[in-house]
């Protein structure tokens, strides 16, 4: 088996881009990497009290100037890394420069016209990992760092980058290897070796193997550190909906008035509980009516209800239940609770009678003008929110390729058992590649060019 590095060949020109983000701030980033790094530095960039062609010393920040020709444009640091000391492990330099966009889009046109091209999106991990410094989970790792939202999703790129998921997937590999090898031994010697002896040695095997990787394969987790929890509070109108959303975000997101129906389409917000995002979607008061616009806005709860992870029931706790009420309870899916609102006012209906009607479904009490009141809200949510430790996968990507490893180790295992282990090689070698697909090991430029073009150019 080729690795990446045998057959996908690093670039032999210099990149340079922009490192930090758009719009003006105190320090801004140049980046350069490739063979002309060094020279291109020193055409840019002046050191103050040091000798032109003094040389540079590698990874030792200097003081200077950003010129062009004779004329100083800014002043800031530079350093040159030399290869194979550096990110990409070609010599890099890097420019910390006062973060203005005009001054940053000058330094960057004067070292494309010293010779270097524009980096495309991802091109400095690309070459990283071409250069075999990281294998792709860790470049992939990189970006997750980057657009981490949370607290969780950052643990998860975490440990990504410092080697969990290429761990976790090359002891697998490992291990399938070692299958393979107990086959060809079986199928090189027969005589040695019976068919009922190889079968007896690989179905154990096999199916310890697709234990593990399905162990990996955790859909809700990885979708959870992807998108958030999605939570969705209904409820027939001007039970305080609205309310309990601006007060579960800290901010007016939603209109709140005393007409029944004001909200009449989806409104929805961030907030962040257990270093998880939580999307919470507002929705129209479920009733029926005559109003065209209102009932597509009752529709669009309805289908935001089925899509929630967890359903929050909100019932108008100062007034007695009403026959709407009483319908959404009896409809109620299994992951939510019932919020019983407005128990600052005068009490209208009490949790027995609710729970009457609710069964074993948890009932929280609140007043949306009372922030206190909230915390028995976010404890429950935070229940929803709780991920282990021990995540082996995370990335959508990396998910669908263990799928195919399982499959393929499934479709092994079924030949093995009706047929012979020898004609399980195919299957096998199929588990293999879609293994190697998660670190790298056997990718292709499409493969790479789908995976880099979703990173930022300066990364």
């Amino acid at each position: 088996m080729k690795g990446k590095a045998d057959n996908l060949p690093v670039g032999e020109d210099t990149i340079a881009a922009i490192a930090t983000a758009p719009g003006e701030g105190g320090i801004g980033i140049i980046r350069i990497s490739g063979p002309e790094a060094e020279t291109i530095l020193r055409a840019v960039f002046k050191r103050v009290g040091i000798k032109p062609d003094a040389s540079w010393e590698s990874h030792r920040m200097y003081y200077g100037h950003l010129v062009e020709k004779t004329e100083i444009l800014d002043e800031g640091m530079a350093v040159l890394m030399r290869a194979p000391r550096s990110y990409t492990r070609e010599d890099v330099a890097e420019m910390q420069l006062h973060g203005g966009t005009w001054i940053l889009q000058k330094a960057l046109t004067l070292c494309l016209e010293q010779g270097a091209r524009m980096a495309e999106p991802g091109e400095f991990t690309r070459r990283a990992f071409l250069a075999g410094r990281i294998d792709l989970t860790r470049a992939e790792a990189v970006m997750g760092m980057i657009a981490a939202r949370g607290e969780q999703q950052h643990r998860a790129a975490a440990r990504q980058l410092q080697g969990g998921v290429t761990a976790f997937v090359r002891a697998a590999a490992d291990e399938l290897y070692g299958i393979q090898a107990g086959l060809a031994a079986c199928v090189d010697y027969p005589e040695e070796i019976s068919e009922e002896e190889g079968a007896a040695d690989m179905i154990p095997r096999i199916e310890k193997l697709m234990e593990t990787l399905r162990s990996g394969i955790q859909e809700r987790s990885s979708r959870l550190l992807q998108e958030g929890l999605r939570v969705t509070l209904a409820g027939r109108p001007n039970v305080g909906k609205s309310s309990l959303l601006n007060a579960l975000l800290g901010e007016e997101k939603a209109i709140v008035t005393d007409i029944p129906g004001t909200t009449r389409d989806l409104i929805s917000g961030e907030m962040n509980l257990g270093g998880i995002r939580v999307l919470i979607t507002d929705t129209a008061g479920v009733r029926e009516t005559e109003d065209k616009v209102e009932r597509l806005g009752v529709e669009r709860t309805r289908k935001a209800m089925a899509e929630a992870d967890v359903f929050l029931l909100v019932v108008d706790g100062s007034e007695s239940l009403q026959p709407e009420d009483r319908t959404l309870i009896a409809e109620m899916p299994e992951n939510g609770a019932i919020v019983l609102n407005k128990t600052d006012l005068t009490r209208g209906v009490e949790e027995e009678e609710i729970r009457a009607l609710a069964g074993n479904r948890e009932i929280l009490s609140c007043s949306a003008l009372d922030p206190e009141s909230l915390r028995g809200i976010k404890a429950y949510l935070r229940r929803f929110t709780e991920l282990s430790d021990r995540m082996a996968v995370t990335q959508p990507r990396h998910l669908d390729a263990l799928r195919r490893a399982v499959a393929s180790l499934e479709a092994a295992l079924e030949t093995v058992k009706t047929l012979t282990p020898d004609m399980a090689a195919t299957d096998l070698q199929a588990a293999q590649a879609a293994l190697g697909e998660i670190t790298g090991d056997q990718a292709d430029e499409k493969l790479l060019d789908a995976v880099f073009s979703q990173f930022c150019v300066g990364k």
